[in-house]
C-alpha cells in the first residue's frame, strides 16, 4: 500500500508521510536498521542511496552519497538522536561536502519515525522538521515531496524479498 498520505504544514514548519505496509512492525523497523536495506529505499529509484557508515544508536552517525542517472554524487549524512525499537526513530538529516561533513549552505532537518500495528500490519508516520519556511520551501523545490514518496515506495518490494 506504502504512501497513504503527504501533508506540507509551513505554519509548522514540517512535512508529514504515512504510508502502510503489510508487514509487522519488527520487519519494517529492519528496513531502517539494517544499512544494506536502508539503501534500497533510502532514495528514489534514480538516485539510489550507498551507505559508507550507519551506526543505529543514540549519537550514531551515518554518512551516504545518493548517485544520479547522469553520475552526480550528492552526500548526506545522519545523527540519530533517539531510538525506542521497534518504534521510534530521531534523527538529523543534511546534506554533506566530498569529505562528509555537515554542509552549511545547505539546511538540516530533524526527522521523527514512529511505527505502529495497523490493520495492514505496520502505519509508519515520518515527520520532517524544517528550521525555516526558506528550508521547507528549498528542500520543497528540490523536490523532496516527491523523492520521498517514491523512495518509500520501494520498501513494498524489500519486505517481501
Amino acid at each position: 500500500m506504502t504512501v497513504i498520505s503527504t501533508h506540507k504544514d509551513p505554519e509548522a514548519l514540517t512535512m508529514t508521510f504515512v504510508a502502510e505496509f503489510a508487514a509487522p512492525v519488527e520487519r519494517v523497523w529492519q528496513v531502517w536498521q539494517d544499512p544494506r536495506q536502508l539503501e534500497r529505499w533510502w532514495g528514489p529509484p534514480t538516485w539510489p542511496a550507498t551507505f559508507e557508515r550507519h551506526e543505529f544508536t543514540v549519537g550514531g552517525a551515518s554518512a551516504y552519497h545518493m548517485s544520479g542517472p547522469e553520475g552526480e554524487k550528492y552526500r548526506g549524512w545522519w545523527r540519530v538522536t533517539a531510538l525506542d525499537a521497534p518504534t521510534h526513530l530521531e534523527f538529523d538529516d543534511g546534506f554533506a561536502d566530498d569529505d562528509g561533513n555537515p554542509n552549511p549552505s545547505m539546511p538540516a532537518t530533524h526527522i521523527v519515525v514512529t511505527l505502529a500495528p495497523a490493520d495492514s500490519g505496520t502505519r509508519m508516520t515520518s515527520v520532517t522538521r524544517f528550521p525555516t519556511l526558506a528550508a521547507l520551501e528549498q528542500l520543497a523545490g528540490m523536490g523532496m515531496e516527491e523523492g520521498m514518496r517514491l523512495a518509500m515506495g520501494q520498501i513494498d518490494d524489500i519486505l517481501t524479498a
